[in-house]
């Protein structure tokens, strides 16, 4: 809905009719210098734009233009039917969430149990058993956490000589005096494949209801197998005595060796780790982990729900009078549109403006009156609250000194109301005479 804006015309008039009044009364002041200091203006109030945090339709607007509202009082509603949709999707999420965590902890709990039993029998054992006659220590001498530790380091250590190994085998089978011991060993391992394969074949036909030339085919197939089997085996064994055979096959043996040494120390590792350390008991502690995560994440879709369905009613920021109102009920408010405007009516001011040539007789927390027109013979008490440090020009772009006798200050009053009789934008008149 379009905001409710004044015809052009009035806008214009009301100008005019203001510029006028600051004009005679300038005139008045600066006609006496030594008469009574007087100004008009019109009375003011702090004045809040209410707009919704959310978007949405408007489904109720709680009150009209002029209607005196207290801070918290709900001022419009929006329609809460797509969030309350959302809320139970999420709720029934904290749900699942819920279940899936009382699952996984009682999981948890039972795979504790059983490796903290696990982890007593070995303690049992560890007390029984004497440590080999190489240990000057028994062996439960060092605890659980000892051992893990030194275990992991040997691990590493491990993994390291293997890595080590390997790349010497590389080195080794890449030098160049060693290829033709390199080049038998590639024949004779293709050749055992090979004759694995044939032989595999030789024996399905032998099998075979029919046999004939299916028989006649495969054998001759496995003797050429064969015979490439037995050639290659001649070449290599004809090598075993070189340099580069000893070379290799020690390279070899040290890459096993390597092996084997990370499997067993990676078998002690895995084996020290009982109780709250062992590999079930870890994987049962991170899927545990990972539904309180679900869950803490289900909550937080929750919460977010919730806030924004809290603010779908919108509540009165102050103690006011509600100025205009420009929703309605069925509107669609977008975040940031002012729907309603308040004003805060127990705090009026007033601002007027004083000519240079007077400016010296205001003062912060001077007193003075006001009167209006709707309530002849009727002062309100006002002061000075602040003095403007900068002077404005009326009319501008004057240099003459009787032009710059129009020179004005603003000064801006506090207007003390207790019954509430002013309204904001009243034209009214002060007196600093009475100080």
């Amino acid at each position: 809905m379009q905001h409710r804006r004044p015809p052009v015309p009035v806008i214009i008039l009301l100008v005019i009719a203001i510029i006028v009044g600051i004009y005679y009364g300038f005139r008045a002041l600066n006609s006496d210098g030594n008469g009574a200091l007087t100004a008009s203006g019109s009375i003011e109030a702090t004045t809040v734009n209410v707009s919704a945090e959310m978007s949405g339709k408007v489904a109720e607007v709680l009150v009209d233009e002029g209607q005196i509202v207290k801070t918290g009082d709900p001022l419009f509603r929006l329609d809460d039917t797509l969030l309350t949709a959302q809320r139970a999707v999420a709720a029934a999420a904290v749900d699942s969430a819920n279940s899936a965590i009382a699952s996984a902890q009682t999981k948890y709990d039972q795979t504790l149990q059983a490796a903290l039993s696990a982890q007593q029998g070995q303690r049992a054992s560890d007390w029984r058993f004497s440590a080999p006659d190489e240990f000057n220590q028994p062996a439960w001498y060092f605890d659980q956490a000892e051992q893990m530790t030194a275990a992991q380091a040997e691990l590493d250590a491990s993994k390291t000589a293997l890595d080590a190994a390997l790349v010497n085998l590389d080195k080794v089978a890449a030098d160049l005096n060693n290829a033709d011991y390199v080049n038998a060993e590639k024949r004779l391992a293709s050749a055992r494949a090979a004759f694995t394969v044939a032989d595999s074949v030789k024996v399905q036909a032998e099998n075979a209801a029919e046999g004939g030339g299916l028989q006649d085919a495969a054998y001759d197939y496995y003797n050429g197998v064969l015979d490439e089997l037995r050639a290659a085996q001649s070449a290599y064994n004809a090598m075993l005595n070189t340099k580069s055979a000893n070379a290799i096959k020690y390279a070899r043996g040290q890459v096993m060796v390597a092996q084997q040494r990370f499997d067993e120390a990676n078998a002690r590792l895995l084996a020290l780790q009982t109780g709250a350390e062992s590999p079930a008991v870890v994987a049962a502690k991170k899927a545990l982990d990972q539904t309180q995560a679900a869950l803490t994440q289900a909550q937080a879709n929750l919460a977010l729900i919730d806030a924004q369905l809290a603010k779908l009613v919108v509540y009165s920021p102050m103690d006011g009078v509600v100025l205009t109102r420009n929703v309605e009920p069925g509107e669609f408010l977008q975040p940031g549109a002012i729907a309603l405007t308040m004003g805060d009516l127990s705090s009026l001011t007033i601002t007027v403006y004083v000519p240079e040539t007077r400016y010296g007789e205001i003062h912060l927390n001077q007193q003075a009156t006001v009167t209006v027109d709707s309530f002849p013979g009727v002062t309100f008490n006002a002061e000075v609250i602040h003095i403007s440090d900068q002077a404005e020009y009326t009319p501008r772009n004057v240099q003459t000194v009787e032009g710059r006798s129009s020179t004005v200050y603003a000064i801006k009053l506090k207007v003390v109301d207790p019954d509430g009789k002013l309204k904001i934008g009243m034209p009214a008149d002060v007196d600093f005479s009475n100080n």
